[in-house]
């Protein structure tokens, strides 16, 4: 998975797709996201569950343990790795669903540039990626040290064409056990590593090479090319 990715939605029609019931805790306001081309380093829009609450807090995506000041923050865990491997084993327990109206690649065709393509729900409904992180602490403010990884698995179908690897996307009911801090650490491992959704149930087409650029957010980069 390329580190580039839409969620322009507001936060109250990602809640509608999780279908989550109980009380939400919003800390992101009630307008439209209008992130239409998010890299690395941004806060983005990202649920956990704290006590009953579900949240919704800005926090950045990437994170590396205290002390890998070697590398530079991965946005991304491979799900082979990331329940038993050392570099993750402090977020692992902390699950939270990054909730994305789209995610970027771009493939080399043979031009001069690589051709980006937008990868969506043939459906158009809100693609829930299972991430992990060291989140937020309810009424602690900003965390200097806060941020998550997207869990990422190998492509499938014809996905190959595009990357690779492709996020870790999972149905409304499994991100909801995902989210639930009662779901076993087992169990979780079980449903990143075997339950993502399947290749199926997205689309994707080119788009505008402006989308490189990261200083480009307007709507029209997620516009068929």
């Amino acid at each position: 998975m390329c580190g580039r990715l839409s969620q322009y939605s507001g936060i109250h029609d990602f809640v509608a797709a999780l279908s989550m019931p109980g009380a939400l805790i919003n800390n992101l306001g009630d307008q439209p996201l209008g992130r239409y081309n998010a890299p690395p380093t941004m806060q983005l829009a990202l649920f956990h569950v704290a006590g009953d609450m579900l949240y919704a807090d800005p926090v950045t995506w990437g994170w590396r343990p205290h002390w890998a000041t070697d590398r530079a923050a991965p946005i991304n865990a491979r799900v082979e790795k990331v329940a038993h491997g050392p570099f993750f084993r402090q977020i692992w327990p902390h699950r939270a669903i990054c909730p994305i109206d789209n995610w970027f690649e771009w493939v080399d065709e043979g031009g001069p540039k690589k051709q980006p393509y937008l990868i969506r729900h043939r459906d158009g409904s809100p693609i829930l990626c299972a991430s992990i992180g060291q989140l937020p602490e309810p009424n602690e403010g900003d965390g200097e040290h806060d941020g998550f990884v997207i869990i990422t698995a190998d492509a499938q179908g014809g996905m190959v064409d595009i990357h690779d690897r492709r996020p870790v996307v999972l149905a409304p009911e499994l991100a909801r056990e995902w989210l639930d801090p009662a779901t076993p650490k087992e169990r979780a491992e079980q449903m990143a590593l075997q339950q993502g959704q399947a290749a199926e149930a997205f689309e994707w087409f080119k788009v505008s090479n402006a989308v490189g650029n990261v200083r480009n957010h307007g709507a029209e980069l997620i516009d068929r090319a």
